[in-house]
């Protein structure tokens, strides 16, 4: 695996090592020990499976209240989106800023997201698959969320939604959430 980080402080893309043949390919997705080699403290402890039905559907952005912080690897396993992640750690000097990345199934590569990061995404493809393994276990009661579309953020979406909840449309800008919030 190679672990390139981003220009959010503890981010990473995770490039396999995917072995090919005449029977497809292999690629380990999650080692332990490389992980803890690229400074990376994640021990999945949840799975999660996010399956959307069409391009643009979009769900963020999304995290969990400290203490509750969640790190999360992401691999989109079907189909392709534009991931984004918003830095919520009071004490980081990216404090505020918005990272991005395509994922697609057929490029492979994972993201790593350290806790104190809220996370969003709009598909690009019909019938998009993400798996989650969470460094955190769902708290009923702990999740939050920041306004996808937050001008002083700006993440630069390159679709416009088709699909969105409505306790997505309706979470709060990054200036109007509660200092508790943060990490």
């Amino acid at each position: 695996m190679r672990f390139e980080p981003l220009a959010i402080a503890g981010a990473f893309v995770v490039h396999l090592d995917e072995h090919r043949d005449e029977r497809g390919s292999f690629a380990r997705t999650w080692c332990a020990d490389e992980f803890a080699a690229a400074g990376i403290d994640l021990v999945p402890v949840q799975c999660n499976l996010s399956r959307n039905t069409t391009a643009g559907t979009l769900r963020g952005m999304h995290f969990q209240r400290p203490p509750h912080a969640e790190g999360k690897l992401i691999q989109c396993v079907r189909g392709s989106l534009f991931d984004a992640f918003v830095d919520l750690r009071r004490d980081s000097p990216t404090f505020g800023t918005a990272g991005w990345v395509d994922l697609d199934a057929d490029e492979g590569r994972l993201l790593y997201l350290p806790p104190g990061l809220a996370h969003g995404f709009v598909t690009t493809a019909d019938r998009t698959d993400l798996w989650y393994g969470m460094g955190a276990r769902y708290v009923d009661g702990a999740a939050a969320g920041l306004r996808w579309d937050d001008p002083d953020v700006a993440v630069p979406w390159p679709v416009s939604p088709t699909t969105l909840s409505e306790r997505d449309a309706a979470l709060p800008l990054l200036s109007e959430l509660p200092e508790e919030l943060l990490s």
